[in-house]
């Protein structure tokens, strides 16, 4: 995460809930997907970017020899504080960092990898252009982001939920960052722009998420992201009525549980000429 606001949202419980909740409901299919692709680049050092709670780090120190050097940032360090209470299955250096003035020398890692931070970057061609610096000649870029919201059902499902309970003013931030950059035509210009000529290789993946009970979801959303802080601006007292709100909705849809709804994402990977 690399705007500021959205930096001072991800503090309180909202680590440990991101962990406990979000990381198995949506983040661990394209975790373990996108740390097998940057071992297969057979990297030296790899540098990630936006390791929030550390769900592609883990990865990234299963999957790569131990002479491998894996350095994780991120601009939060009340995440990065959860992913090392969390540990890793060997040595990774944590580093409180921004995406968009990073501080490493040029050509200094094999690999930059991200998992669904780029679209918290408010100057995603700058940041792209941090990560071209910091890379190798030949060196691979390997980010992934969230395709559109109505082909991601149960954040759509608590975002239509919220929409009910809110509709003068309801909480669109699921719609408007995490699922609002991933044209991949938009995606490529910025790419180019950061100096990235080469066209990249983009993938779209679908998975499944999946949670014991309706309510998980809700509470992955609700309380979990900063979909949070715009639901308590609209009411501190507000947000346990939208928990439940958003739970019931998904129950209607889905059932009350166990319940399974699509996700879906894009993989890209771009090359440092």
């Amino acid at each position: 995460m690399n705007d500021p606001g959205v930096r001072a949202t991800f503090a309180g419980n909202i680590p440990q809930l991101y962990e406990e909740y979000l990381v198995p409901l949506i983040f661990e299919p394209y975790a373990t997907d996108l740390g097998s692709r940057v071992a297969s680049c057979q990297p030296s050092r790899v540098l990630e970017i936006a390791a929030g709670t550390g769900v592609v780090t883990r990865q990234l120190a299963k999957n790569l020899p131990a002479g491998v050097s894996i350095v994780a940032t991120d601009l939060s360090q009340a995440m990065l504080d959860q992913a090392a209470a969390v540990g890793v299955a060997r040595a990774v250096e944590w580093r409180q960092a921004d995406a968009l003035q990073m501080p490493f020398p040029d050509e200094a890692f094999d690999a930059v990898v991200c998992q669904f931070g780029v679209m918290f970057f408010p100057d995603k061609a700058r940041a792209f252009s941090e990560a071209r610096r910091v890379l190798r000649p030949g060196g691979r870029f390997m980010f992934n982001v969230w395709d559109s919201i109505d082909k991601n059902e149960f954040a759509d499902a608590v975002t239509s939920a919220l929409e009910v309970l809110f509709p003068n003013d309801p909480p669109r931030f699921l719609a408007r960052i995490p699922h609002g950059y991933h044209d991949p035509a938009v995606i490529e210009r910025d790419l180019a722009q950061g100096g990235f000529t080469k066209p990249p290789n983009v993938v779209t993946m679908t998975a499944r998420s999946r949670a014991s009970t309706a309510r998980v979801p809700a509470v992955a959303y609700c309380q979990g992201t900063p979909l949070r802080s715009e639901i308590e601006a609209l009411g501190a007292s507000r947000l346990a009525e939208a928990t439940d709100k958003a739970a019931d909705a998904m129950a209607r849809q889905f059932g009350p549980g166990p319940v399974d709804g699509k996700i879906q994402a894009l993989v890209i990977a771009a090359e440092r000429q």
